[in-house]
């Protein structure tokens, strides 16, 4: 960078060496130029991004037209970058700032140039209240949170992430005074006629007679933040960059304007910000079937609901495998349609979950959308996920010919590229498929959750597996349903096993943000659904619809001795004996079974037993499958297709004319519940409480093969089986096994086999029985079955739960950010944390204790590899600095493991120092794996244990 600008004499106004960007450029580039063009692209982006509906509310809450309130808010958006013509700033360029601290005019307090603590946003926060009071903002200094001046100060100074609280009369009256960083009154001077000429030139000469409420306040900044993000590309800033004669004229600041406009356009076609339009289409022209009577009740009656009371929030609940996913996404079409949204996103419990989502809605919005449809994959782990994996670089197509595409009117490209998978920008785009953190991360008071916000306004928030979130992420989504109702934007919540006591509190939470204070209950029916509207905040009577998957559940309850974790052979009466005679007639009559084991160790052992118990099956391709979550990415990415491949929906157009499957056992962890569309013979379980029950039940006969297609032993689909292995003693605290105590709680744990014990005939028919057994191992008066001394027990222990849950939930509050009742005007509720709050609090998952390894093997040879076979050698540049697709490599063998794992062999090996810079890296534990003497198991040290490495997996043995 030269200094070719420091000559050009002082501007006898508006002084145009006064700097905004320098990174990447010739020379400095005038803050007045990105003032103008970040105001440029945000009118570009209200009019594209914004719908009809929000830009209205937006103009009613500061009593303008809409016109006017496009000109003042991008007025807004140019000044937030004004707090730059400070010392501390300025002097980030020491030849710039030593021509201006040489003169008169730009005083300041000795060391002023150096408080570089005092950021540029913050400054502009402190500077911008009096300056937009000079210009008629109403301001009460007494009043200051409730001050249209001080509001608008302080939202552009949350433009990078964090809203500043607010100021005080003292810090507000005496300015550079009370913090000299300001600079005198030469800098002062600079950003009033700074202001002055950005909004000369930008017409905002309107004023608004009110302030923002808190949902729009966050829809106007996030506004801002990528209004600036698309201004401060430094390719756009070199094409604007003004000559070295340049004098910031007003002539010359207007033709800077119109050229600045012409490139706002042309930046924001490119980053596919916009809006997805949902097309009035019939059910079967967006899926390739008719409407099951779910699906029918919702095409029938929804649309006329909504017709009368507008948009709002739709429940439905109802089996797995009962097509609540088509349901939800026509349910969107709906609301999307007459809330005037412009996307979606689909929140789901895990990344799997996600992954198997993604295709389905790209599917759905070629069907059922136009406009612009940029889809991406939100979750920590998506650009690895082979389904998103940014093959941009292989791919032969024409870019000119990709822009013409990404830009046309009807959105021919689905998924998202470029600008929209950088940082912090995926939930942006118009579509989405993601994990329910993402959302939820807005709750939390950490850096830019005012953006997240905005990404989710005027979008469908659709939530599946609602009952499935403890205390903590409950808490969490209470507040985002309160957000989602103050912005008005549609959701839909769907769940096969929700207690109405969680439901009501969901809908609630909806209501509530929305401005209805009144509960109502909410019962809510199996199968069927209910709609609240946002606008009165009335819910219907819940409708209960028919099903084609009425089916009877045979429960087949066994006590057994706990002996999954002993080595010797299988005692009589216990967990293994029952297990080989359970699974006996798969061995020897063919069809499928699932095993679902509570804890990776229990599924690795289980898996180990049964290879012994059938050596004929083990030794055959896919007969005895393992699945859990502690396999490297790549491994388990490859079990999970081989298992949608093995037991997954039939193809063709004759599932009845399928033969009987090969007889083949999957032994898998709680992952099975939610990630894959999985169809078995027969499901058996551990002992678990009734809704995760009822969930693996739903992937016994989950789709139609009829007889021919189901082995002979099992003698009707429409009356699968679920085998429970309950601990002997479970009834009461003491047989319940340390491990399943870790995992599950215990007083629920009691109530599900008490309750499944005293099952009549031991069958549950689905669905009429689903939801007040539900209900029913949740109530308080629960006494099934139980004498006076277990009654007691159990008290205690509910006691025990209640307590855990209302302290969880009170630590979520505490954590959470403001409900938007409760911001009053301050945006600072967002972005502060109470005392006490610590960086493990700011999570979405509370005692998620984790961490991620990468095995290295040390071949025979020397050679370390990343697999135990030798055959992926290390990327040559891993010691150095890792290319993204080294590290996407890397990334495809890490294991995730729990936190004790990685802490006790932290250090065995040291990771390259450039590691230290790349987040996704700089927390890998590297574990040095050698091999025994067969080479069948690798191995270290760990602490007072070994790790060993397997085709079982990773394993922790002391």
């Amino acid at each position: 960078m030269t200094d070719e600008r420091l000559t050009a004499p002082m501007c006898t106004a508006l002084d145009c060496r006064l700097w905004g960007k320098e990174h990447g450029l010739d020379r400095p580039y005038p803050v007045v130029c990105h003032l103008l063009d970040t105001g440029a692209v945000y009118r570009v982006l209200w009019d594209t991004v914004l719908g009809a509906t929000t830009r209205e509310r937006i103009a009613a809450a500061l009593g303008l037209t809409v016109e006017a309130a496009r000109d003042v808010t991008a007025f807004w958006a140019a000044l937030h970058d004004l707090g730059k013509i400070t010392p501390p700033f300025q002097a980030q360029v020491p030849a710039a700032f030593a021509r201006l601290s040489g003169e008169s005019v730009y005083r300041s307090a000795p060391g002023a140039e150096r408080q570089r603590e005092f950021r540029h946003e913050m400054a502009t926060h402190w500077a911008l209240v009096n300056l937009l009071a000079e210009v008629g903002y109403p301001m009460d200094y007494g009043k200051r949170r409730q001050s249209v001046a001080h509001q608008v100060a302080q939202l552009l100074g949350g433009h990078h992430g964090r809203f500043s609280g607010v100021l005080s009369k003292k810090e507000l009256l005496l300015g550079s005074a009370v913090q000299p960083a300001l600079g005198e009154e030469g800098w002062a001077e600079q950003r009033r006629l700074h202001l002055g000429e950005v909004r000369r030139v930008l017409g905002a000469e309107a004023v608004p007679a009110g302030g923002l409420p808190p949902e729009l306040a966050v829809v106007v900044c996030g506004l801002v933040v990528v209004a600036d993000w698309l201004a401060s590309q430094t390719p756009s800033v070199r094409t604007l960059l003004p000559p070295t004669d340049w004098i910031g004229s007003p002539e010359q600041l207007d033709a800077h304007f119109a050229r600045s406009s012409r490139q706002a356009e042309e930046a924001v076609a490119a980053s596919r910000l916009g809006r997805a339009h949902f097309n009035d289409r019939k059910f079967d022209a967006i899926f390739p079937f008719p409407p099951n009577p779910l699906q029918r009740d919702i095409v029938e009656r929804l649309p006329a609901l909504v017709a009368e009371r507008g948009p709002g929030l739709v429940l439905i609940t109802a089996p797995t495998g009962d097509g609540k996913t088509e349901a939800a996404l026509y349910a969107a079409s709906i609301l999307g349609r007459a809330a005037d949204a412009r996307g979606l996103y689909f929140a789901l419990p895990t990344m799997a979950t996600a992954d198997g989502m993604f295709p389905r809605v790209r599917r759905y919005a070629k069907a059922a959308l136009s406009g612009e449809r940029a889809l991406t994959l939100l979750h920590s782990m998506a650009w690895l996920s082979p389904i998103y994996a940014d093959d941009s670089a292989e791919s032969d197509q024409d870019p000119a010919l990709e822009l013409s595409q990404i830009s046309a009117p009807q959105g021919t490209v689905v998924e998202s590229d470029g600008w929209l998978r950088g940082s912090k920008r995926p939930i942006l785009a118009s579509l989405g498929a993601g994990t329910i953190d993402q959302a939820l991360t807005a709750m939390l008071p950490v850096t830019h959750n005012a953006l997240r916000l905005f990404g989710l306004s005027e979008k469908v928030f659709i939530l599946d597996e609602a009952h499935a979130y403890g205390p903590w992420m409950h808490q969490h989504l209470v507040r985002l349903l309160e957000w989602l109702g103050a912005l008005r934007s549609p959701v839909v919540l769907l769940s096969a096993t929700l207690t109405g006591q969680v439901a009501g509190s969901l809908v609630d939470a909806y209501r509530r943000g929305a401005g209805s204070r009144d509960p109502q209950p909410v019962e809510p029916c199996y199968p069927g659904w209910l709609f609240a509207d946002v606008g009165t905040g009335q819910v219907t009577r819940p409708r209960r619809t028919g099903t084609l998957r009425t089916r009877t559940l045979g429960i087949d309850l066994r006590t057994v001795a706990w002996d999954v974790d002993q080595m010797s052979e299988p005692v009589v009466g216990g967990r293994c004996a029952a297990l080989r005679q359970v699974l006996d007639p798969v061995a020897t009559g063919g069809g499928t079974a699932l095993v679902c084991c509570t804890t990776v160790a229990e599924a690795q052992q289980t898996y180990r037993d049964l290879s012994q118990a059938f050596p004929g099956l083990a030794e055959r391709d896919g007969g005895i499958r393992l699945l859990h979550s502690r396999f490297p990415a790549r491994e388990r990415q490859r079990i999970s297709e081989e298992c949608e491949a093995a037991y997954g929906k039939p193809q063709g157009e004759q599932p009845h004319g399928a033969a009987v499957r090969a007889p083949s056992i999957l032994v898998a962890t709680q992952v099975v519940e939610q990630s894959l569309d999985l169809d078995f013979d027969l499901v058996v379980s551990d002992l678990a409480p009734l809704a995760q029950l009822l969930q693996r039940a739903g992937r016994g006969c989950r789709h139609a093969r009829g007889k021919a297609g189901r082995p002979a032993w099992l003698a009707d689909e429409e009356r699968p089986r679920l085998v429970v292995l309950a601990p002997a003693g479970s009834t009461g605290a003491r047989g319940i096994p340390r491990s399943m105590a870790a995992v599950y709680d215990p007083s629920l744990l009691i109530r599900t086999v008490t309750l499944l014990d005293g099952l009549p005939d031991g069958e549950i028919a689905v669905p009429d029985d689903v939801q007040h057994l539900i209900d029913e191992v949740y109530a308080e008066d629960f006494t099934h079955g139980l004498d006076e001394a277990a009654r007691r027990e159990l008290k205690g222990m509910d006691l025990d739960r209640t307590a855990r849950t209302m302290v969880e939930q009170s630590m979520a509050e505490t954590v959470a950010v403001a409900a938007p009742a409760d911001v009053n005007g301050d945006l600072s509720k967002l972005s502060q944390r109470d005392i006490g709050v610590t960086e493990e609090l700011l999570t979405t998952r509370l005692g998620a204790d984790t961490g991620r390894v990468l095995c290295l093997y040390k071949q025979s040879s020397g050679h370390i590899t990343l697999d135990r076979e030798g055959s992926v050698s290390l990327p040559d540049d891993w010691r150095s600095k890792p290319s993204r697709d080294s590290v996407r490599q890397l990334m495809t063998f890490v294991t995730p493991v729990p936190g004790t794992w990685a802490r006790t062999t932290e250090g065995l090996m040291e990771r390259p120092p450039s590691w230290e810079k790349q987040p996704l890296l700089r927390q890998l534990v590297l574990l040095p794996m050698t091999p025994d003497s067969q080479g069948n198991s690798w191995s270290c040290d760990a602490g007072d244990g070994v790790i060993t490495s397997s085709s079982l997996g990773l394993e922790r043995h002391r």
